[in-house]
């Protein structure tokens, strides 16, 4: 059992940025693919960047277009989204995941979720 906690959303202005990041429980953490997804109103689930348990990572390349980065700290059970450039296609509820094995960019394939933080980019 895993359980996911995220942090750093807020209001930020378009072209800014910020850090999210997701805390996870347990003494498993490196053990688990980590996903983030988003979620607009309105619209569905939307893979946004995803991390393997060694590092390997994979990108909504039509989202993010290499304005984010995943990154994970296994020695704090922490991971992390930074989001540069943001414009207010990037409002939403940003969630964070975990699978085991390997990485995924279907949101029903993780098994473990957090709660999500909100993200509005005002224009």
């Amino acid at each position: 059992q895993v359980q996911l906690i995220e942090s750093g959303g807020g209001l930020v202005q378009a072209g800014g940025s910020l850090r999210l990041s997701c805390a996870a429980s347990g003494r498993t953490f490196s053990t688990y693919a980590m996903g983030w997804f988003r979620q607009a109103p309105g619209k569905e689930r939307e893979f946004v960047a995803a991390i393997s348990r060694t590092g390997g990572i994979t990108y909504n390349e039509d989202s993010v277009k290499g304005r984010f980065t995943i990154s994970r700290d296994n020695s704090k059970n922490t991971v992390y989204l930074q989001m540069n450039s943001l414009n207010p296609d990037d409002t939403a509820v940003y969630y964070c995941a975990a699978k085991q094995y390997g990485t995924s960019g279907h949101w029903n394939l993780y098994d473990f979720w957090g709660q999500g933080t909100q993200v509005t980019v005002s224009s």
